[in-house]
């Protein structure tokens, strides 16, 4: 029996529900709840997110550990741990295959967004999109980003980026588009400072733009960029912005940096 199967039993008992309560909750017939718990059939990934959002509890966590092994603080999270709370739920759209959207979040919508993420009526309302040439085992959202802070990406590229379950995931020097409680949606260039800091290091590849930090706990969603479209095609000789060397050198500066604010706050 899969995690997953043994999960669901045990969430459904430890929350007091009837297979036919539970089937009613998730608006499904109650012999699919008998087919998940006994393992002959796995809830589609629409299921699965509305299976987590009403026992809160983290997507990763249901599918990859056995929950009846841990304590109510590994499963639900410390009362107030707002950056574990966050986490938890994300609201997603499918196509008539079932397939899930890209839903797009354009610049004028990013104040809406703040507040609306985690509603599935608002996400239901964005525009929607498919890119089949991206893998399948993720969740992506589109991102269209304002100003000149990541040169040589300009105002109105769409950035596509796949959902990060947990903070802590994040890769140093990796862009990622955040969703934050008091900057709204950033895209920048992340370093990971958590463990001595508590705080993620925020770094624009257009040099003229401030190095900043944000705490964890500000932190409502988080995107790993995976692709960009832009209407914006490159100009003649704009090969050198864009090489491998050019984005090395870049890199090791911002490097250099993050370290510099390091040393200063330490």
């Amino acid at each position: 029996m899969s995690n997953i199967s043994k999960n669901i039993k045990y969430l459904r008992k430890k929350h007091y529900y009837t297979q036919e309560t539970f089937a009613e909750a998730l608006d499904i017939k109650r012999s699919l709840v008998g087919a998940y718990e006994e393992g002959r059939a796995d809830p589609r990934i629409n299921n699965l997110i509305k299976i987590c959002e009403l026992f809160k509890v983290s997507l990763d966590t249901f599918i990859n550990k056995d929950v009846s092994e841990l304590s109510d603080k590994e499963l639900y999270g410390a009362p107030g741990d707002s950056a574990d709370e966050k986490f938890k739920v994300l609201s997603i759209t499918v196509d008539q295959n079932d397939q899930e959207n890209i839903e797009l979040v354009p610049q004028k919508a990013s104040a809406g967004y703040t507040n609306g993420y985690a509603d599935p009526v608002y996400i239901e309302e964005l525009p929607k999109f498919q890119l089949p040439m991206l893998p399948r085992n993720a969740t992506y959202r589109a991102f269209e980003i304002s100003g000149d802070s990541m040169l040589p990406l300009l105002p109105g590229t769409v950035i596509i980026g796949e959902y990060v379950e947990d903070v802590n995931y994040v890769k140093n020097g990796n862009t990622y588009v955040l969703v934050t409680a008091k900057e709204g949606i950033v895209y920048k260039r992340v370093f990971n400072y958590l463990e001595e800091r508590g705080k993620l290091y925020l770094v624009s590849d257009n040099k003229s733009y401030a190095p900043y930090d944000v705490a964890a706990d500000e932190i409502v969603e988080l995107w790993e960029a995976k692709a960009f479209i832009s209407v914006n095609f490159p100009m003649p000789g704009a090969e050198e912005d864009i090489s491998l060397d050019k984005l090395t050198e870049i890199v090791s500066e911002i490097k250099h940096d993050v370290v510099k604010i390091k040393d200063h706050l330490f």
